[in-house]
Order: structure tokens, then C-alpha cells, then sequence
């Protein structure tokens, strides 16, 4: 099991108690160091006081339970709004809406497409592209799909 999915099951029910939902987790080397970050959310936003008081229900627990080996620091964060679409419930949440998608291999000639969420399943979304095409992608084709902001 890789530490993003020990760590989402210790840290999810604590989350969840405190009234946030757990919007994704991830364990990377950022110059040098091992950072462990907790993406939250809830309606309206979270905030930085949102963030420490997660922080400081999940810290303790972790410490105990002690899964990562190396040295790391804990974050927690919003995911932002152009966070990208990654578990169902992103899709789900997402749909009508308009979003860029960038594949690892070119598709027609193409590796970024933009278009209005149509459908989602496990494996695959539709897109109606602005040219009013639908086009069937397979999720894991997908590099990178995430929310289009207008300003």
C-alpha cells in the first residue's frame, strides 16, 4: 500500500469528524525535504485557521502511528479552485462544467483539449469540445484534467 493510502486511511475519519472533506493526499520531495499534505475542503472554503486545526487532530496521530520512515513535514491546504479532477467525486462535482485536458500521447494530432464536462465513470469522461464534438477520453490517458477560471 504507498504511503498517500496509509495515511488517508489514518488521517480521513479525523478529518471528517472535525467536518472537512478529505480532497486528496500527497507525499513528495519538495527541495530536498519529504512533505506530507492533506488537501481539505468544505462549502464555503477553508481557511488558515481551517488548515491548523487539522493540523493540529492529525499531527498527534500520525506521530503515533508513525507510517512514513523517512524525516517529513505535514501540511494541510486547499486544494484551490482549478484543483485538478482526479476521484469520481471531482468528476461528479465538476459536471456541466467546462475544463482543459492534457494527455500523456497525442489523440488526433492533439494532446490538449477544452470542453464541457458531459459524463464520468470510473474509467472514462466525455467532453463536448468547443467545436460541439464529443469525445470519449480514457481517464488514464489523461495527464491532467482540471477546471477552466474565468476571470
Amino acid at each position: 500500500m504507498k504511503t498517500t493510502e496509509i495515511c488517508e486511511r489514518i488521517a480521513a475519519p479525523i478529518i471528517a469528524d472535525l467536518g472537512y472533506e478529505l480532497v486528496d493526499v500527497e507525499f513528495v520531495k519538495e527541495n530536498g525535504q519529504w512533505v506530507l499534505t492533506f488537501f481539505i475542503d468544505k462549502p464555503g472554503g477553508v481557511d488558515i485557521d481551517d488548515c491548523e486545526r487539522v493540523s493540529r487532530a492529525v499531527e498527534p496521530v500520525l506521530d503515533e502511528r508513525d507510517p512514513i520512515e523517512p524525516f517529513y513535514y505535514l501540511s494541510v491546504s486547499s486544494p484551490g479552485i482549478d484543483r485538478p479532477l482526479k476521484k469520481q467525486r471531482d468528476y461528479e462535482k465538476r459536471m456541466g462544467a467546462e475544463v482543459s485536458v492534457k494527455l500523456y500521447a497525442p489523440q488526433d494530432k492533439k494532446k490538449e483539449f477544452t470542453g464541457i464536462l458531459q459524463s464520468a465513470d470510473e474509467s472514462t469522461f466525455t467532453l463536448k469540445l468547443l467545436n460541439g464534438e464529443e469525445k470519449v477520453f480514457q481517464k488514464k490517458d489523461a495527464a491532467l484534467v482540471r477546471p477552466v477560471i474565468k476571470f
